[in-house]
């Protein structure tokens, strides 16, 4: 209370990283009655953005929104308090407190916050029926040409290079970044939206540096060219560390969506591991890269579609474009740079410098993207494919930029519906479920299905690929094409067995195994950088032997972890650190330590002709 007894309704927050205060939205007007908060009331933190606070002075209930800064009427309390506390147990929110009679009598309520499901409806779950079945249609219309393991791996170079491209953005793009992107800015600002233009920066290295070792050698695997550079260790310490991180990336891809779309839809989270891992495996193995390549074209025009779906809704309840930048300013939503040189923060170098090399490892080392590079019909076709990713990527990610804006915007002005209970990188589903139309919201989640099951199928080809190509033909050269095709086939239905298995035991034991997850694939990350490293070491150096390659590698993945245990740097920055470290090593090792030259003619940036072929 000020000193002449009126009382206050403002509200401060402290910032821990800029060490000042700021003033937050003032306690909400209900029944034309501006409430405050007094000593006597209490309050609880609950889900990742929400705080309940229980108004004794009025018996009510509120509910402050860390993210929009706005306030709304949850309830009422039954019984006048004259002193109250809560606190959090198990999903619910106990609150106890003692009445202001003479007799003093002791009262305790539970509040339990249920999760708002939207019912799917019928004209839903047909949509989702129906694009999952053409899905499966996909598979058998492809299945017809695949006759050998040319067509089963790389599609017998028959693959236009507009849809390589665009399933080249499709398998960068899973559901989860589908999701995490808008809901990212939604809870922050636009601070990661120059790292998109270190997508298109690294184009131009992979077209003119990469891209004529991995077409002009007629090889299926990427690491195939490391046995011809280095050695064969390379070959399969290489081919191996990208099908362990596979099989993890693989169960992430199936648990977290699944997660996600049962949360706002209802449908049971195994059912939808299930339906992903299954369906995923199912037309994989019939159809080949043929299949996964169009699939993605296919989930790439819908999530497009429904992206923008969403945004022209949200602009349209908002009260115009206009409306969203206003009050996206107003909040300082549009941010995009942050100057300064620490290392542990996102600030700009950071961001720039860690994503241009993290976006390297994507694009120069990764079996899955690279294996696009090889189904269109020559180096110049797979180039066109290339900077067909690079051209769409700035417009669709500016698109999921103001989706994000657009949906704090919707959300500031229409608290009321959003769900304690959700997490906050589900806001986007939960906007597709209770804001699109009836029909259109089946399409969309079976887009977000599609994108997960994008992910799944491009990993599932791919290491069935590196298995087949990599260990089994390498050292058994003699079977037939139709022996090496079969077993594809049988290596992708474990691969998927596998990963819709993971998935499914992670759902069933979330907490338990969160932590010994997280340290697998930190654990395999370590490797990633090292493996870039590689390539880069036989491409732009003459000097570099087998033995240093790998001592680079081994020393790269122990400098990351040394990294990431002892210091704060921020992980934007690992591969970086892991790239140049087994560079610089490997380097500087094969020059201590010569072993017996082998030729390297059209293996490195100095030794390949023009004419290769």
């Amino acid at each position: 209370y000020t000193p002449n007894n009126s009382p206050l309704t403002d509200a401060y927050k402290y910032g821990l990283k800029t060490s000042s205060w700021k003033k937050l939205a003032s306690t909400i007007t209900f029944d034309q009655k501006s409430f405050h908060i007094s000593s006597h009331d209490s309050a609880v933190s609950f889900g990742d953005s929400h705080i309940f606070v229980f108004d004794i002075n009025h018996n009510l209930v509120l509910n402050y929104h860390t993210i929009t800064d706005t306030w709304i009427y949850n309830s009422t309390i039954p019984t006048r308090l004259q002193y109250a506390y809560a606190w959090k147990d198990k999903g619910k929110i106990l609150l106890c407190g003692y009445s202001p009679k003479r007799v003093k009598t002791l009262s305790a309520y539970a509040i339990d916050i249920h999760r708002r499901f939207q019912p799917f409806g019928l004209l839903n779950i047909l949509a989702l029926v129906v694009y999952l079945l053409t899905l499966v249609a996909m598979g058998f219309f492809f299945s017809r040409r695949e006759n050998s393991t040319k067509d089963f791996f790389i599609g017998g170079h028959r693959v236009p290079w507009w849809a390589a491209g665009l399933s080249i953005f499709g398998t960068q793009l899973s559901s989860i970044s589908f999701m995490a992107a808008p809901a990212k800015v939604y809870m922050t600002d636009w601070l990661y939206y120059l790292t998109v233009f270190c997508i298109v920066a690294v184009q131009p290295i992979v077209v003119y540096f990469y891209l004529p070792f991995f077409r002009r050698l007629d090889i299926t695997t990427a690491y195939e060219y490391l046995e011809k550079r280095f050695n064969v260790v390379a070959r399969l310490f290489g081919s191996l560390s990208f099908i362990l991180f596979q099989c993890g990336r693989m169960t992430i891809v199936l648990f977290l969506p699944a997660l996600a779309l049962s949360a706002v839809t209802g449908i049971n989270v195994y059912a939808c591991i299930l339906i992903m891992g299954i369906l995923a495996t199912f037309y994989t193995v019939l159809g080949g890269i043929e299949a996964v390549i169009w699939t993605d074209v296919l989930q790439v025009c819908v999530l497009i579609g429904g992206a923008l779906l969403s945004l022209g809704i949200i602009i349209a309840k908002c009260g115009g474009f206009g409306q969203i930048i206003d009050v996206g300013v107003a909040a300082n939503k549009f941010r995009m740079v942050d100057l300064g040189w620490d290392w542990t923060m996102p600030v700009l170098w950071v961001l720039v410098i860690g994503n241009l090399f993290s976006n390297m490892m994507s694009y120069s080392a990764d079996q899955a993207v690279i294996q696009r590079y090889l189904t269109t019909k020559d180096e110049k076709t797979a180039a066109r494919a290339i900077w067909t990713n690079a051209f769409i990527t700035i417009p669709v990610s500016t698109i999921w930029f103001l989706l994000g804006t657009a949906l704090f915007v919707f959300y500031k002005m229409h608290p009321e519906g959003l769900d304690p209970t959700l997490k906050n990188d589900q806001i986007f589903p939960l906007f597709i479920a209770q804001q699109l139309p009836n029909g259109v919201v089946g399409v969309v989640i079976a887009g977000l299905f599609a994108a997960a099951m994008s992910t799944v199928d491009s990993s599932l080809n791919s290491i069935s690929t590196a298995i087949t190509t990599d260990f089994y033909r390498r050292f058994k050269s003699d079977g037939s094409e139709r022996h090496y095709l079969n077993l594809a086939r049988i290596l992708t239905i474990i691969f998927g067995v596998v990963a819709t298995g993971m998935g499914l035991w992670m759902a069933a034991n979330q907490e338990a195994i969160k932590s010994l997850w997280d340290m697998y694939m930190k654990i395999l990350g370590l490797v990633m950088g090292g493996l870039t490293g590689l390539f880069a070491l036989g491409i732009f150096t003459r000097r570099a032997n087998g033995v240093g390659a790998l001592v680079g590698a081994i020393a790269s993945a122990m400098i990351l972890w040394a990294v990431q245990t002892y210091t704060h740097i921020h992980f934007f920055l690992y591969a970086a650190i892991g790239i140049i470290s087994c560079f610089v090593i490997g380097y500087s090792v094969s020059l201590i330590l010569p072993v017996g030259r082998k030729s390297i003619e059209g293996l490195t940036l100095y030794t390949i002709k023009k004419n290769d072929v």
